[in-house]
């Protein structure tokens, strides 16, 4: 699903406290994770695979759990941390930013 408008409301919005540590520090990762945030809101879901891209389409028409994945771009550099995962809650009440070490 390809789309440029959000398809969902996001609810409250939640950081875990590795995601949220490095926005106060790092600045690339702050812009990183706010497009990524655009980016799962509009269905552009990042890097998954076929069949979990299919599976957040789904997601999106029946009321179900949104999850998305970006990985880190190379000029951003955390260690020990290769990507994001963004989960919408299936009543769409939160949205998520983690870490996958964090889930």
């Amino acid at each position: 699903m390809k789309a440029t408008k959000q398809l969902f409301s996001l609810g409250k919005l939640l950081l875990s406290k590795g995601v949220a540590d490095e926005i106060v520090d790092n600045q690339k990762f702050h812009r990183f994770v706010l497009q990524s945030l655009r980016n799962h809101s509009t269905g552009k879901w990042g890097d998954l695979s076929p069949h979990d891209l299919e599976m957040n389409d789904y997601a999106v028409k029946h009321k179900e759990r949104i999850i998305s994945a970006y990985n880190l771009p190379p000029l951003i550099n955390i260690p020990g941390q290769e990507r994001i995962w963004i989960i919408t809650e299936w009543d769409r009440s939160a949205t998520t930013i983690l870490f996958p070490s964090e889930y």
